[in-house]
């Protein structure tokens, strides 16, 4: 029985252990839905089709599967308007370095380049946000080219488009489907034995060492603890390292840039030798611009962020075990000590309008809603969270575990991620707790994605944190001495909203209502909404700003915390320093 070109690419995803395609069908994607409807679905063998109401979600929602499990995952639309769609969340994916493969359907392949109804030039339009983007013209090329580009998006970290006109999809396979072995994932690298040796000597001679890590710690956090241990480094972390190193951590000093706290700015610049560990940290205004070595795996990072004295190619765990007996311990603890004594001292003493009695105030604190929330997480949970405000207030009051995972567009910035990470997280781990910190901004732009949840059965909880305003911009233009302008938007019931759609929802206006409200929504077998009515002026500054940095930047971050610090990383600040001896046990 002849089998199709749709048919084809659907066996050979299968075989990449692919298990859904996140889409919105129609037009010249219908033949690769129609093979998807008929592989009998993920339950007998074959692939799922998620539905989403934007093109933009199934891109976000890919994203999120590919980043939390490390598998390919996959997005598809039609034609023109619909693979337009799909750019904002490819742009994530790709920044993320999440392996996402993108079927971009195309008109008929006569028709290119006739200024056809709904024509675009699609491996124009990806270029930028992909490894690889291929025209699928003739059966021929097929299956070879989808599992060239499926190579790229595993092997490479990000995303590949596959360009397929609907005809050419509809039109029989000329080759077998076959079988291959697909690479599961990106090799170590190992850095040379002389970088290795350099990286070494320049530990051991500086008689100060600060760690700073990003999220290419992961596969490393006992090298990073071992390393900190045996120099006595005090570690802090940029968003995307913090929960692979931030937790269970004696050495931390918190975190810096934009959202920062703590005493990680003061390590950084303090410190004879910063070694930044795995980390692309974008705003070089943070780092002490000297007296840096940079350690990752992709050498294209390595002095673009700040100059170094050495980069070493390789990644962190391979690099750390190979450098960890070429250094000696270092006896003196006394920066190591300063830093914890800065850092618990900053958690501790932080000066806003909102540290007394935040609980009993209106409108509600932002950060008295993500200080509750975090406590009810479960262990697993993943967290989901917008761009704006949520950035700051998940960054400094959701605790990290060994299991939770707290994953936001850090990179690409996109407003509205979180619902839509949401249904790809949910849809990748059916059992396991998934909650979307959102925005009232971020939501309204995506609201359709409400049905996505309920039309899929994901029992997602998202907890809307409502200021009637564009609460990141209005700090923008405040920082940079503009008024405020159309940031803000007006009183939403997004619960209302959420109730229509099929949620158990809930709006809440008083903060004595937020525990139980979020407690009962964790608990609800199903979809599930929290509107929290909160402060429009709970703004925040970084932790630390010149009044140069004011001028020149819109400096978007965090000093609005609950009375006694941020959250409970002022409880393990406090208990880091229980080890420590006082100045005067020291004869000082």
């Amino acid at each position: 029985m002849a089998v199709t070109i749709a048919e084809q690419l659907v066996s050979v995803l299968v075989q990449a252990g692919v298990q859904r395609v996140y889409g919105l069908v129609g037009d010249s994607l219908n033949p690769v839905a129609d093979a998807v409807r008929r592989s009998g679905g993920s339950g007998r063998g074959g692939i799922d089709w998620v539905h989403v109401h934007n093109e933009e979600s199934a891109a976000l929602a890919a994203a999120a599967e590919a980043l939390l499990t490390g598998r390919l995952a996959v997005c598809a639309a039609s034609c023109g308007p619909g693979t337009i769609h799909l750019l904002q969340g490819l742009y994530d994916a790709h920044r993320t370095g999440a392996p996402v493969l993108a079927i971009a359907t195309h008109i008929p392949q006569a028709q290119i380049g006739s200024g056809y109804f709904q024509e675009t030039h699609p491996e124009a339009l990806f270029a930028e946000c992909s490894h690889y983007c291929e025209l699928v013209s003739s059966p021929s090329q097929m299956p070879r080219i989808q599992r060239i580009a499926q190579q790229h998006a595993l092997g490479l970290g990000g995303v590949a488009v596959l360009v397929l006109p609907g005809d050419v999809a509809a039109m029989t396979a000329a080759h077998p489907t076959g079988s291959s072995d697909v690479v599961a994932g990106r090799g170590r690298t190992v850095p040379l034995p002389g970088q290795v040796v350099e990286l070494a000597r320049l530990i051991e001679e500086a008689a100060s060492v600060t760690l700073f890590c990003g999220a290419g710690v992961r596969d490393a956090r006992e090298e990073v603890l071992a390393l900190a241990e045996l120099v006595g480094a005090p570690v802090g972390h940029a968003l995307g390292g913090k929960e692979w190193i931030q937790w269970d951590n004696p050495f931390d000093v918190g975190m810096s840039g934009l959202l920062g706290y703590g005493a990680s700015y003061q390590a950084c610049h303090e410190a004879e030798l910063l070694v930044l560990l795995g980390t692309d940290f974008p705003y070089g205004d943070f780092l002490p611009q000297a007296r840096t070595v940079q350690v990752d795996r992709d050498p294209s990072r390595l002095g673009r962020r700040t100059v170094l004295e050495l980069g070493v190619v390789g990644d962190v765990g391979e690099t750390l075990r190979a450098v960890l007996p070429l250094i000696s311990r270092k006896p003196d603890r006394s920066f190591l000590h300063g830093m914890l004594r800065r850092h618990a001292k900053a958690l501790e003493h932080v000066v806003s309008a909102y540290t007394q009695h935040v609980s009993a105030r209106r409108p509600i604190h932002p950060e008295h809603v993500a200080a509750e929330l975090d406590d009810l997480l479960g262990e697993d949970a993943v967290v989901t969270v917008d761009t704006g405000m949520c950035n700051v207030w998940a960054a400094r009051y959701i605790t990290p575990s060994a299991r939770r995972r707290v994953i936001g567009s850090w990179k690409h910035g996109t407003m509205a991620n979180a619902l839509p990470h949401a249904i790809g997280a949910q849809s990748a781990f059916p059992g396991r707790q998934v909650v979307a910190m959102s925005g009232d901004g971020g939501l309204e732009m995506l609201l359709g994605e409400l049905l996505t949840v309920v039309q899929n059965g994901l029992p997602i909880t998202v907890v809307v944190f409502n200021n009637g305003s564009l609460g990141m911009v209005r700090l923008e233009m405040m920082v940079a001495g503009y008024p405020s302008f159309e940031t803000d938007h007006g009183p939403v019931d997004h619960a209302a909203i959420a109730r229509a759609c099929g949620f158990h929802a809930v709006r809440v206006d008083h903060p004595d209502d937020v525990r139980a409200a979020l407690r009962e929504a964790l608990a609800h077998d199903g979809p599930s909404l929290v509107d929290v009515v909160t402060d429009p002026d709970a703004l925040s500054l970084p932790p630390m700003v010149t009044g140069e940095q004011v001028k020149g930047f819109a400096l978007a971050a965090g000093r609005t915390v609950l009375q006694g610090g941020v959250g409970k990383m002022l409880d393990v600040a406090r208990a880091n320093l229980r080890n420590i001896p006082r100045p005067s046990q020291l004869g000082r």
